[in-house]
């Protein structure tokens, strides 16, 4: 691993830890991950696309979802309008409705590609609404979240040369000035 990929897999580490620290990782809830491997690498979104990029990520986030059994999604790109590629089995339970399209590099991203080619049942969807993202070099995951969104500080605010934002969800809070929460 050249000096890159390792401050690469440190930064995704520590936001790892901040997050387990922070009890992000809620078991049976979803997780959806935007990315931007070209933004990782200081580039403009979309222009060096890196499928080693998409690798060190996916890897570090399959091993959190397995020790954490959480439902892992992973928004693709403008192109294949940030469709989000998951586990059939995820698809089927929350009855979403599967789309025709391969993510590549070209269309989806590199994180994309490596998910659909690395899941066991990988299929894509069009929409959907998980309890928490993270945002790896602003690919506007926001579309994907439930309503409330809530944003998450962590100290770790870059994975590589990109930005990082994380979010999770609340239930709304209705009823007005006589309600009870």
């Amino acid at each position: 691993m050249n000096e890159e990929f390792a401050r690469l897999k440190n930064d995704i580490d520590t936001l790892i830890e901040n997050l387990t620290d922070a009890d992000f990782f809620a078991q049976g809830e979803d997780l959806v991950i935007g990315c931007s491997t070209s933004e990782v690498l200081g580039h403009h979104i979309g222009k060096q696309s890196s499928i080693d990029v998409a690798e060190l990520i996916f890897e570090a986030f399959d091993e959190i979802s397995k020790k954490f059994d959480i439902n892992l999604m992973f928004q693709g790109c403008e192109h294949i309008n940030r469709a989000v590629t998951m586990e059939h089995k995820i698809a089927k339970k929350y009855g979403y409705e599967v789309v025709n399209v391969v993510p590549h590099r070209g269309a989806g991203g590199s994180l994309s590609e490596y998910a659909y080619k690395h899941l066991e049942q990988p299929v894509v969807v069009e929409h959907i609404k998980a309890n928490r993202g993270i945002d790896i070099g602003q690919t506007l995951i926001g579309m994907h979240l439930r309503h409330v969104v809530v944003p998450l500080r962590t100290e770790q605010k870059t994975v590589g040369r990109a930005n990082v934002t994380v979010a999770f969800s609340r239930p709304k809070l209705i009823g007005g000035p006589r309600a009870h929460y």
